[in-house]
């Protein structure tokens, strides 16, 4: 089984003028996360997925809040 480390430093440390630039760069990480997250997903078997109690209807609908 493969371990995903999806820690990240989010706290914004910028001046007013780089802060929108921050919050840019924040949200992309944020969907390259989703998009990683699913990707790792949908390679699992239906096996594997009901061991996490997921399915694959599931994936389509995941998200990071």
């Amino acid at each position: 089984m493969t371990a995903l480390n999806t820690t990240r430093n989010t706290q914004l440390q910028a001046a007013p003028i780089g802060f929108g630039f921050a919050r840019f760069v924040a949200a992309f990480h944020a969907w390259n996360d989703v998009r990683a997250t699913r990707k790792a997903l949908s390679v699992l078997s239906d096996r594997e997925l009901e061991d996490i109690g997921l399915t694959r209807a599931d994936i389509a609908n995941f998200s990071i809040r």
